[in-house]
């Protein structure tokens, strides 16, 4: 082979998709770390929901037992007034609830899309490594033909000057 080995023609390119397929492995890796957030600030904010849904219907109960047990209007207007408050309550912790949950399903969409985009510049990069080795494969080839080639032309000149020689040899001896 010769002394200076040829380099790859596309080894710039070569780096650039290793440097995105890296990048892409961050994003992703942020977009997942997103992700998780957003999912346990979902479930902190659904346990909350779930603690006032069970305070009413605790309220609720209580109103139920005042009721039956025959309490006095104002307190059972007390009771109704506060589980209105209660209500509210409730709604508002639904409507944080269904917030993160918009939340929570954007971030699943941004980790879908940077999946897709991670295993996109890995196929570029294997496709790009996979034309490498056809190309290394390549010039083995033709430096190996070349060397061939050569050492025809080298044994080919020797031939033909050892048989001059020897026929000259020859024709001396016969002189």
């Amino acid at each position: 082979m010769s002394s200076n080995p040829l380099s790859y023609p596309l080894e710039q390119m070569m780096e650039i998709k290793k440097t995105r397929f890296d990048q892409a492995v961050k994003t992703l890796e942020e977009k997942k770390a997103i992700l998780e957030k957003a999912y346990e600030k979902l479930y902190d904010l659904t346990e909350e929901r779930n603690i006032v849904a069970k305070h009413k219907a605790d309220k609720l109960a209580q109103l139920r037992d005042a009721l039956d047990e025959g309490t006095s209007t104002d307190k059972i207007q007390q009771m109704k007034v506060y589980i209105k408050t209660v209500d509210e309550k409730l709604a508002e912790r639904q409507k944080k609830v269904a917030e993160q949950q918009k939340l929570v399903d954007l971030a699943q969409k941004q980790v879908d899309l940077a999946t897709e985009d991670l295993f996109q510049k890995k196929k570029d990069l294997e496709k790009l490594e996979m034309h490498k080795q056809e190309w290394e494969k390549e010039v083995r080839y033709w430096t190996e033909q070349k060397e061939a080639a050569l050492h025809d032309e080298q044994g080919s000149a020797t031939h033909t000057i050892r048989k001059g020689a020897e026929s000259r040899r020859k024709s001396r001896e016969k002189e």
